[in-house]
């Protein structure tokens, strides 16, 4: 083990002068998750929310009737209306950018309730803007004015509106505060994780044996005396405790993400910004039990990353080359992560949990939704440390290869 150590000390001292690696391992992941716990769900709740506040133009084809017009303008408690302008062509407005929707009176809308009028509505479908903005605004007011001639009709006839609903259904939150609180974008944290692991170990694992091979430096590191597994162990080390490193600054960016929350949210924050936010997972809080489980899983995701990460670069003559080899990692962690945001689709087996990386995605998941299960959690880790040893054998043997040190 002190020779493993020595090794290890050495390549920590050769990745450490690499300021790049640096920034990768610590900088980059104690930044970015912060950014985009917090900072994407404040900015979507910004754009989505403010929408509410901001009066959109809506051309108009035809007569509106006055109630309806006034409907459509006035300000409400959820925000404000929108600036009517009479257009000639809807399709053309909408397309041009001149107005944000189009009303078109194909037939005339009626005063009272017991006649009927078509209005079409413009806008360009599955523009987010749109449809958060003009959009929605046109339909709650269409909406609206529809009640309102609906209850004045009731109330003529001596009836009372609750006759068209005789039952109200109210909607409760069955998810638990973590849940409501992890939001749409809940799926990003592992993937993030995972990736800053991923980058923080590859400069040490690629330096450490495409770079010397390179360099024409492992001839003299294999002539030593040192057994060759004692001197693969020291590099697997440092490439582990590399990636460790950056699994730890990820997790702290994570826990930091809530106080951030606190401090960057405006105290001035309408309702649907608000709303809008918690939707989209920018109030995200992790106990001390997550906080552990997130440490363990990618303590054991950053050692099946790193074995994996030296036994690719023992195949390759340069660095460059053990890029090329390393590049469709990222993609096998994409991949997964990405389809994680169908996760509430998917019924998760045991053996799902037990797969390498893929286990310590879901259980990442299921921590920051306040589900995790610790049975769940114990499969996670024994699949990882289970890969680790595996490949950390593979890696072994070919590390005592005779045309290791040499290039192919």
């Amino acid at each position: 083990m002190a020779n493993v150590w020595t090794v290890t000390q050495q390549e920590l001292r050769s990745t450490l002068r690499d300021r790049r690696t640096l920034m990768s391992t610590v900088l980059v992941p104690l930044l970015m998750i912060p950014l985009f716990t917090v900072g994407l769900p404040l900015l979507l709740g910004t754009l989505f929310g403010g929408q509410a506040q901001t009066r959109q133009t809506v051309g108009v084809v035809g007569e509106l009737p006055p109630a309806l017009k006034s409907q459509l303008e006035q300000d409400s408690k959820s925000g404000k209306g929108v600036r009517l302008l009479p257009v000639g062509d809807p399709t053309a407005a909408v397309q041009q950018g001149d107005v944000d929707a189009a009303l078109k009176v194909q037939t005339r809308l009626p005063s009272e309730a017991g006649n009927s009028g078509t209005l079409q509505l413009f806008y360009k479908v599955g523009n987010l803007k749109a449809e958060s903005g003009a959009a929605d605004k046109v339909k709650s007011a269409v909406s609206a004015y529809n009640d309102a001639l609906v209850g004045r009709k009731l109330a003529q006839l001596g009836l009372t509106p609750t006759l068209l609903t005789p039952v109200k259904l109210s909607v409760v939150n069955a998810s638990n505060a973590a849940e409501a609180s992890s939001g749409a974008l809940a799926f990003i944290i592992p993937l993030f994780l995972l990736q800053f692991i991923l980058a923080g170990a590859t400069a040490a694992a690629t330096d450490s044996t495409a770079g010397e091979r390179e360099r024409g430096t492992f001839e003299a590191l294999l002539a030593t005396p040192t057994p060759r597994h004692t001197l693969l162990l020291g590099k697997l080390l440092a490439t582990t405790l590399t990636a460790l490193t950056a699994a730890a600054f990820s997790v702290l960016g994570l826990s930091l993400s809530a106080p951030i929350a606190l401090l960057v949210t405006p105290a001035g924050q309408s309702a649907a910004q608000s709303a809008t936010q918690q939707a989209f997972g920018g109030s995200l809080v992790l106990g001390a039990g997550g906080l552990l489980a997130v440490l363990l899983t990618a303590t054991t995701a950053a050692l099946v990353i790193s074995a994996l990460l030296l036994t690719l670069s023992l195949f390759a003559r340069s660095v460059r080359e053990a890029q090329t080899y390393i590049a469709p990692l990222t993609l096998l962690i994409v991949l997964p992560a990405t389809l994680l945001q169908f996760a509430d689709f998917l019924r998760a087996s045991d053996a799902l949990y037990a797969a390498p990386l893929v286990g310590s995605m879901l259980v990442v998941l299921d921590t920051v939704k306040g589900a995790l299960s610790w049975p769940h959690l114990l499969l996670s880790l024994g699949g990882n440390v289970l890969m680790a040893a595996l490949l950390t054998l593979l890696a072994t043997r070919l590390f005592g290869r005779e045309g290791v040190a040499f290039k192919k």
